[in-house]
């Protein structure tokens, strides 16, 4: 018998929201990160790119003290979601990005990477919530 994927809207993950899942600093964060996360892998509607976790990675190990072997084992975890690996059309994408709408090139690879993916939504607390970037909505799961 085969799990039913539900029908919901694909979903791609800023780097952000992996953080807070480490984040014993601000609990409710945690917990939400957690919650929202969780509900999507369970969906199969998650997405992530190979850049959130080099990122992820990164920033947990250098900013949040987490040993390198836990956030190893996390990005093999994350890394189960649907993974894009960023490739020379996203990174062109990401200075098309640039150049029209004054985006970073880090947030702009992002777009291109949940648009090449068929997200509809980006969550991340970093970039303008409520805004919208090639048809993708942009939500901050922690407003």
């Amino acid at each position: 018998m085969t799990a039913k994927r539900s029908t919901s809207v694909r979903s791609f993950f800023d780097t952000n929201v992996l953080i807070y899942t480490d984040d014993h600093d601000d609990p409710a964060k945690r917990e939400g990160a957690l919650e929202l996360l969780a509900r999507a892998r369970r969906d199969g509607t998650g997405v992530l790119s190979t850049q959130i976790l080099q990122e992820y990675f990164a920033v947990a190990t250098r900013k949040l003290g987490v040993s390198a072997s836990i956030a190893r084992r996390k990005v093999e975890l994350f890394s189960r979601f649907n993974l894009v690996l960023v490739d020379l059309p996203d990174i062109l994408a990401a200075t098309d990005l640039y150049i029209v709408h004054g985006a970073s090139f880090w947030d702009g690879l992002v777009v291109a990477a949940a648009k090449r993916s068929g997200c509809r939504i980006l969550y991340s607390e970093d970039l303008q919530a409520g805004r919208s970037f090639e048809g993708i909505e942009i939500v901050n799961p922690f407003a």
